[in-house]
């Protein structure tokens, strides 16, 4: 767009979508934001599924059976 050839009225078709796109990029910032913070929650998980896990790998059968005597 050559702005020297710009007429006065194109001043609010630019102003919206200047506008439009400012919201647009902050939905889309926002939307990011939330995205990781589902991402890190998702992996902090994992990391605790990952350490119960090693820790029944130490003792596998610890609690798997019951001893009774009558």
């Amino acid at each position: 767009m050559d702005i020297a050839n710009m007429s006065l009225e194109m001043i609010p078709q630019l102003s919206t979508a200047l506008s439009t796109v400012k919201v647009q990029n902050q939905v889309n910032a926002e939307l990011m934001s939330m995205a990781l913070d589902s991402f890190e929650q998702s992996g902090a998980a994992e990391v605790d599924m990952m350490r119960k896990a090693m820790e029944l790998s130490v003792n596998p059968y610890a609690g798997a059976n019951i001893d009774i005597s009558l």
